[in-house]
Order: C-alpha cells, then sequence, then structure tokens
C-alpha cells in the first residue's frame, strides 16, 4: 500500500497548493507571472535534487517536456473556463480526470482494477463530485464547458505522461526539471506578450491623448478617438492598479516561487505514487486534493459547508477507506 500513502500525501501537497492559489485569486496579480514563477522554483528544486542525487539524464527524461505542455495547457483552459463560463461547470470538469486515466490506462498497458477496487474508484469519484456540484448548475447553463473538458483531458494527459515515466524508467527529477522548465517558459513568453501589449496599449493611448488635445481630431472623430483611447489604456492601467496595489511582476513571481515548493513536492510524490500504484487509483486518491481546500475554506475562511458538500466529504473518505482495506 506504498502508493496509497504516496498518493495521500501528494493529495496534501496540492491541496496545500490549492489553498495559496485561492488566496492569491482573491489578490490583484497577473495569473501568468504567478505560475510563471511557480513553475521556476520547480524546475530550480528538482534541477538542485538531480545533482544532489546524481540521477542519469536520459532519453526518457525527456518526457518531462510532455508534462509540462499538457500542465501548462490544463492550467490555461481551466482558467480560461472560470473566466468565460460556469465555474461550477467548469469545476466538475475538472475533477474528473481519474475517469479519464483510469480508462487510458486500461487501453494502453492492460491496468485492470479488482472488484473492490473499481468499487473505492467510484467511491472516490462520487464522493469528490458531490463536494463540486452546484445547485445552480443546469443543462440550459453550461458555458465554458468545452474549455472545462479541454482541462480534464490535458490534466489526465498530464497524469498518463507521468505514469509512463516510471514505465520508461525515466528518472524523476531529470523528469520533473524538463515538466518545470516547459511550463515556466510557456507561462513566462505569455507573460512578457501580456506586459507587451500592456505598454503598446499605454503607448497608444497616449499618443491619441495627445492627438486629442492638440485638436487634430474633431467632432464625431473625436468621439470615437476617446472611446479608442479608453479601450487602449485598459490594460495599461490595470497594470497601474496592480503595482500601485503592491502586486507588481517582482512580487507576483516572488509568490509564486513560494507556491512552487508544493507544487514540486506534490510532484514527487505522485511520481513515486504512480512508480507502485495503479494510474487510475493514484490519479483518484490525489484528486481529493479539493478536499483539503474545502477544510481550508471551512475553517480559515468560514464558509459554511452545505449538506451535499457534508455528503460529498463523507463519501470520499468512506473510498480512501474502502481502498486501503482492498486496494491491494
Amino acid at each position: 500500500m506504498v502508493w496509497l500513502l504516496f498518493s495521500i500525501l501528494a493529495a496534501c501537497s496540492f491541496g496545500l497548493r490549492g489553498i495559496l492559489y485561492h488566496w492569491t485569486s482573491q489578490k490583484p496579480l497577473s495569473r501568468n507571472a504567478l505560475l510563471c514563477g511557480t513553475f521556476f522554483s520547480g524546475a530550480l528544486i528538482t534541477l538542485v535534487c538531480a545533482v544532489v542525487t546524481e540521477q542519469q539524464w536520459t532519453t526518457s527524461a525527456l518526457i518531462g517536456l510532455q508534462m509540462g505542455l499538457f500542465s501548462f495547457g490544463a492550467n490555461a483552459s481551466m482558467f480560461k473556463g472560470f473566466a468565460v463560463g460556469k465555474a461550477s461547470l467548469v469545476a466538475i470538469l475538472t475533477a474528473l480526470p481519474s475517469v479519464v486515466v483510469a480508462i487510458v490506462a486500461y487501453i494502453l498497458w492492460e491496468e485492470k482494477l479488482n472488484g473492490m477496487q473499481f468499487l473505492a474508484f467510484a467511491v472516490i469519484i462520487t464522493g469528490i463530485l458531490l463536494v463540486r456540484y452546484s445547485n445552480d448548475l443546469s443543462w440550459s447553463n453550461l458555458q465554458g464547458a468545452q474549455w472545462g473538458l479541454l482541462a480534464m483531458l490535458l490534466f489526465a494527459g498530464n497524469d498518463l505522461s507521468g505514469k509512463w515515466s516510471t514505465m520508461m524508467e525515466a528518472q524523476m527529477f531529470p523528469t520533473l526539471v524538463c515538466m518545470f522548465a516547459m511550463g515556466s517558459l510557456c507561462f513566462g513568453l505569455w507573460w512578457l506578450k501580456d506586459l507587451r501589449g500592456e505598454r503598446l496599449a499605454a503607448e497608444k493611448a497616449v499618443e491619441i491623448g495627445a492627438a486629442n488635445e492638440a485638436g487634430t481630431i474633431r467632432g464625431n472623430g473625436g468621439a470615437k478617438a476617446r472611446i479608442a483611447s479608453a479601450a487602449v489604456s485598459s490594460a495599461g492601467e490595470e497594470a497601474a492598479a496592480l503595482s500601485r496595489a503592491g502586486w507588481g511582476g517582482k512580487r507576483t513571481f516572488s509568490t509564486g516561487l513560494g507556491i512552487g515548493i508544493t507544487n514540486a513536492v506534490g510532484m514527487m510524490l505522485i511520481i513515486t505514487a504512480f512508480d507502485h500504484g495503479k494510474a487510475g487509483l493514484v490519479s483518484a486518491v490525489t484528486a481529493l486534493n479539493v478536499l483539503i481546500v474545502l477544510l481550508y475554506t471551512r475553517f480559515v475562511v468560514k464558509e459554511k459547508f452545505t449538506k451535499l458538500e457534508t455528503i460529498g466529504i463523507a463519501t470520499a473518505f468512506a473510498g480512501i477507506l474502502l481502498m486501503r482495506l482492498f486496494g491491494g
């Protein structure tokens, strides 16, 4: 049952990461800068570990690059879904990667679950869905479903890639260095794109403002110019607001470096769990990190549990007990 222990520890680590994400979501900061720092920190930590342990850098470690792309795409899709769609729907879909992992692992590697393992798996997934379910969700209110579905598939791809790396006997730390470096590069480029857009918008706003003041634009043209000026300056104003709030790029990136510690530890634990257990079961147990976040919101943020959330928590823990007794 070594895999179960490491899976639970990974869930705790990712739960702590989720708490920190929840805290930062209440702050006026750049999400891309934060995630760039998170992945960069993971790259540094795992690089130091790789050097200290003298692990071999083999071709199979390049699977980490694939993991990094999956992780980047999954996070980007999830945040896009939250921005344009129904948060509850996106949350439910991002709770289901373990189902995809179990199916694909069975098809590719013939990882079969015995009767009690399947029952425990189903109980855990049911508990997670009850926790994530929202009563205001209906079939007529499915905005953002495509982004949530994409995030689910990409998160599953990340888990399957992690399992694949253990089957290919890739050394853990070099693999994770590749993963975190790729994620950091992707979010870093996106962050730079945002900064460039903000700078160009600010410059354009200054040009239009100067033209208005010089009286070169008159009548309806002046009205249109003022509208355009307001539109192009919004990004620059947002950046200035972040700076005034004390959440400029440097502070946000530094905060991401701290969060990256929990992310790096969580990935070390889940890769170890994949090395000892079945991909679908490990993925399902690790998905329980949502319960850690929920407990934080209950006892720290002081949000009350709904009846469904309470039932979901009890169901998920019952699944863990079944896994402990019959997981094998």
